[in-house]
């Protein structure tokens, strides 16, 4: 199995309200040497989290001990720039889920769903709604539903559906990567195999 399944999630929640996140910034190209997905994790967001001198920067959310959680919150347009894979390793790695955004660029959203991470993208009012909620409490949870493909800010119970591709949904569901899929069709594969003249 690639990743653990994604079914349900109730979480707090880490804010970000930046928009146009890029990838550079979510991992620096500085540490993209590395080939396994492991220890990303370290260096999310690094030149934002740390000074030059490896001190971490006070005022960098994921540094202020009120927010924690497995939901990443970000502004609009989360993820654009290059299309590198590490970002949403990083993502993954540091122990985030889900990521919710009124707006992701596509290569990010394909690569977090490759690996585990939901990106949960929402209309810029809720988006809002969350923040709100989230700057008012920093234990504010929300859930995120994947079979019914919804999110609620559970304190107000305001609630609103996302999309997603009914493959990615059915994998993410298993926790399968694309490799997992097709092993777990791999009888269908071999009776189409047999049954179809080359």
């Amino acid at each position: 199995m690639a990743y653990d399944k994604f079914n349900k999630l109730t979480s707090s929640a880490v804010p970000l309200p930046i928009e146009n996140v890029d990838t550079d910034q979510i991992i620096p190209a500085r540490f993209l040497k590395a080939t396994e997905r492991k220890g990303f994790g370290d260096n999310l967001f690094r030149d934002w989290r740390y000074n030059a001198d490896d001190s971490p920067k006070k005022d960098f959310v994921l540094n202020n001990p009120i927010y924690k959680g497995s939901i990443l919150v970000g502004g609009k347009n989360f993820g654009s720039g290059s299309s590198r894979e590490h970002a949403a390793w990083a993502v993954y790695d540091y122990g985030f889920r889900c990521v919710v955004s009124s707006f992701f660029a596509d290569i990010f959203r394909n690569n977090c769903l490759n690996i585990g991470v939901l990106p949960v993208q929402v209309s810029p009012e809720f988006l809002h709604k969350i923040f709100t909620a989230i700057e008012g409490n920093p234990n504010t949870e929300l859930e995120v539903d994947l079979p019914e493909q919804t999110i609620t800010i559970l304190a107000t119970g305001e609630k609103e559906s996302f999309e997603i591709n009914d493959y990615k949904k059915s994998n993410m569901l298993n926790g399968f990567d694309d490799i997992d899929y097709l092993l777990n069709i791999k009888d269908q594969i071999s009776e189409f195999a047999k049954d179809t003249p080359l």
